[in-house]
């Protein structure tokens, strides 16, 4: 009986007319024609690489800005040109993308290499050799082509994060030992995460340094509907519904990738609600929606440092209604490193993983001055309350506190 419901449910749907015309462009994935409001970051990136073209090597890349400002989209949509002129020319040139915060990527030195290995044709098992063995196979591969590469490491800051300088140091001097040679982009949220890296490391790196400011919401206005005109079937926009999206994003720090999330969800809502026109008010459970997946997600996917930096947050928090100090998670946080026997990072760094949640959204850390004594910062947790229980839970089990 339960079959022949959920059948007639799925033939129901499959027939019933939807908002979207083309979902797909409205995911972060997406790469349009036209790149609105970067006009002058797509010209850096191309001028930097273009000497590819001519099989010199480009100096290497930073470029940084807050989520949602468009690096990465940028990024690809400039080297994919670039790769579109060097097939034409029948130029030898290989662009290689590595997403630093996947786990099956870049959570170890080993996982890095042996995927950009695996990349060039190089079979690496995921584990069981020697770095330095996989380090050999991976210049094995470079050098059999003997051709430029261009190596994105997008949120390049997570690698350090798991890694530390040493696989990044590596391919900064990786072009000593083969003679293919490797150019490399560094993409990340974090603007301050290169002070903290080794001196040798941060010069090679940031030989190029592109700044991505965040938009503003008539500039966010533009890329929604330039986007909505392909993504929404005609007139199922609702009056204000763009402008809406655009506030709600450029409020957090002019996050384009937000906004088209926020469209998206929203139309979704509509669907399953079975309404024609998406209103301003699906926006609104769109965004709430959005905020708790988002905190869920942005939380799970942190190393175990950062959820015993929280979990000390938290346990402050809880009962209390003055303001927390930075020095006061630091005492919990080396408490409950010596409970779970883990190694005890210092007060710099962090303060550093505390503006990262500051950054992310997760607390709030405002700076307040101390008069002679200096300065210090507040801490407040702006994880919405409904999902506080499930936020406690994660870290419990992955700290095992």
């Amino acid at each position: 009986m339960i079959e022949k419901g959920l059948e007639t449910f799925f033939e129901v749907f499959l027939n019933k007319q939807s908002v979207f015309f083309d979902k797909r462009v409205l995911q972060s994935s997406y790469i349009p024609e036209t790149i609105l409001h970067r006009e002058e970051q797509t010209k850096q990136i191309a001028t930097i690489l273009a000497p590819a073209l001519k099989k010199d090597k480009p100096s290497n890349i930073f470029i940084y800005g807050k989520t949602g400002t468009g690096k990465t989209l940028t990024t690809k949509y400039t080297t994919q040109k670039l790769m579109q002129v060097s097939a034409k020319e029948n130029i030898p040139l290989k662009v290689l993308y590595v997403n630093c915060k996947l786990k099956r990527s870049a959570d170890t030195e080993y996982r890095l290499i042996a995927q950009l290995a695996t990349e060039l044709g190089k079979s690496i098992p995921p584990t069981g050799l020697p770095t330095e063995e996989v380090y050999k196979s991976f210049l094995r591969a470079l050098n059999k082509q003997k051709q430029n590469y261009i190596l994105i490491l997008d949120e390049i800051d997570q690698l350090i994060i798991k890694t530390g300088d040493n696989a990044l140091y590596n391919l900064t001097r990786i072009n000593e030992n083969t003679e293919s040679q490797i150019s490399l982009i560094g993409i990340s949220n974090d603007i301050v995460f290169v002070d903290n890296l080794d001196p040798r490391v941060r010069s090679s790196l940031s030989e190029e340094e592109i700044i991505f400011p965040p938009y503003n919401a008539l500039q966010i206005q533009s890329i929604l509907k330039q986007r909505a005109e392909i993504a929404f079937n005609r007139d199922v926009l609702g009056q204000g519904v763009v402008e809406k999206c655009a506030a709600y994003a450029a409020r957090d720090h002019g996050d384009a990738r937000r906004a088209l999330e926020l469209l998206r969800v929203a139309g979704e809502v509509a669907d399953r609600k079975n309404y024609k026109k998406i209103t301003t008010e699906h926006i609104d459970e769109a965004e709430g929606k959005i905020d708790r997946d988002r905190v869920i997600d942005i939380i799970t996917t942190q190393p175990r440092q950062y959820h015993l930096v929280l979990y000390s947050i938290l346990s402050l928090q809880a009962g209390r209604s003055n303001s927390i100090f930075t020095g006061e998670v630091y005492e919990i946080y080396k408490s409950l490193c010596g409970k779970t026997n883990t190694s005890v990072l210092t007060q710099r760094r962090i303060s550093d993983i505390i503006s990262e949640f500051d950054m992310l959204g997760i607390v709030n850390a405002k700076v307040i001055s101390k008069g002679r004594y200096g300065r210090t910062r507040t801490i407040s947790i702006e994880i919405p309350i409904t999902v506080l229980p499930i936020i406690k839970k994660i870290l419990e089990e992955s700290t095992r506190v």
